[in-house]
């Protein structure tokens, strides 16, 4: 098998939020995003935590930093939408997840980006490779290493 990276793939959602600190070289030169990783970047700006919730990002900075993701995804993609036969390839999705022992409603989500990626028969990047255990038969799944983010409010910056 070749570790040759792939010329074109879906993103998953981790990958377009950590974009800017993964080596290019790690992603395929044909991008593309679901409808679904839009939807989760378009709600990120209004999930961030005040500063008197949690100490580990600064409100302000952590909204602009979401709705800056959020803009150039918008700009830069066409998602693909998540449609019938989407939905249909989320049923083998969900069917195999619970194969592999796992519960499917924890990660809906993930399932559906999946689900995507099946149906436009694109290879799926994610730093997080185990969300999408047991699905190896429906889905090529290119773990792509975590880039280190540091606390914004310990690091001294």
């Amino acid at each position: 098998m070749t570790s040759e990276v792939p010329r074109r793939g879906l993103l998953d959602t981790n990958i377009m939020i950590l974009r800017s600190r993964i080596a290019p070289e790690d992603l395929p030169d044909e991008m593309a995003i679901s409808a679904v990783t839009l939807a989760e970047l378009s709600a990120g700006p209004h999930e961030v935590r005040s500063d008197t919730e949690q100490d580990v990002y600064f409100e302000a900075t952590e909204r602009a930093r979401r709705l800056d993701v959020l803009q150039r995804a918008e700009h830069e993609f066409d998602p693909i939408p998540f449609d019938a036969d989407a939905a249909r390839a989320y049923g083998r999705v969900t069917a195999a997840v619970i194969a592999a022992g796992r519960k499917p409603r924890r990660r809906a989500v993930d399932l559906m980006i999946a689900a995507t990626a099946i149906v436009a028969e694109l290879p799926l990047y994610t730093t997080n490779p185990d969300d999408f255990v047991g699905l190896d038969h429906l889905v090529t799944v290119i773990p792509v290493t975590r880039p280190e983010v540091l606390d914004e409010r310990h690091s001294g910056r």
